[in-house]
């Protein structure tokens, strides 16, 4: 355990013992997939303000992961955007070797990336769109866990994935989103478990989220169904994030922020 503690920051408790409480983001190495907008692009750059140096992943928006790199750069942490279909298992294999060999290793791996379908009834969904929200959403998801666990391994790691409220209670965009949702908190509990002690698995699972996903009419709508009167801003799931991965002693959680929709 000594030999560790270089990872943490440390406090003073009141009994004047010293703990160890929290992982030290500064200088740490994290990839974040779908970083280049949306609740990936908050989570990224809340990264960057903890110190973290950061690859942004992104599959077709290579200006706005551009933008992000650019803004973490003048945070002072290194940064690089890397191209991947997390769909793709060979894309991901190339993506963390690219992100190990870019930023010098891997200690924080953040599942964002994620797409939502055009149809919601059951009737209605085409098996290709089927597919593709499983393939995007969960199998992505298990790629890069299982592909970058080993880099985690070795640097005592920490993983977050991003899930949903769907997954938990099925949404209203249909039950191929909240399939793959749920699969991804039922991938989280396995690995929490299967990497203990050397990495911690946990998600958040938001409700809506102020992102360019959904039309601001659907916006308004959301909101006046959520207790709070509004939905989430993507700052606040990546404020999430980061008490996660600075915690050391949670794991296999998935932590609901929904400004208690979830009750309804």
């Amino acid at each position: 355990m000594v030999a560790h503690l270089d990872r943490y920051k440390t406090f003073r408790c009141f009994w004047n013992v010293e703990r160890v409480e929290i992982m030290d983001l500064e200088g740490k190495n994290a990839l974040v997939t779908g970083g280049s907008r949306g609740i990936g692009r908050a989570i990224a750059l809340a990264l960057g303000r903890k110190g973290s140096n950061v690859a942004v992943n992104y599959h077709r928006r290579a200006a706005a992961a551009g933008e992000v790199v650019e803004l973490l750069r003048e945070m002072g942490v290194k940064a690089i955007a890397v191209q991947a279909d997390v769909s793709d298992y060979d894309q991901v294999q190339r993506m963390v070797q690219e992100v190990v060999s870019g930023l010098g290793g891997l200690q924080i791996l953040v599942n964002n990336a994620g797409i939502v379908g055009s149809h919601t009834a059951l009737a209605e969904i085409p098996v290709a769109e089927w597919r593709q929200l499983i393939d995007v959403n969960l199998s992505g998801t298990f790629f890069c866990c299982q592909i970058a666990a080993a880099a985690l391994k070795r640097n005592g790691g920490k993983i977050v994935n991003i899930s949903s409220i769907a997954g938990k209670m099925g949404g209203t965009i249909g039950s191929h989103y909240a399939a793959s949702k749920a699969g991804v908190i039922g991938l989280t509990f396995a690995l929490a478990r299967e990497l203990a002690p050397r990495v911690t698995v946990n998600a958040i699972a938001p409700g809506p989220v102020d992102t360019d996903f959904i039309s601001t009419e659907v916006k308004e709508r959301l909101s006046r169904s959520t207790p709070f009167g509004r939905i989430a801003t993507p700052e606040e799931i990546a404020h999430a994030t980061i008490f996660l991965l600075e915690n050391d002693y949670i794991s296999g959680e998935v932590i609901d922020v929904n400004a208690g929709r979830y009750m309804d």
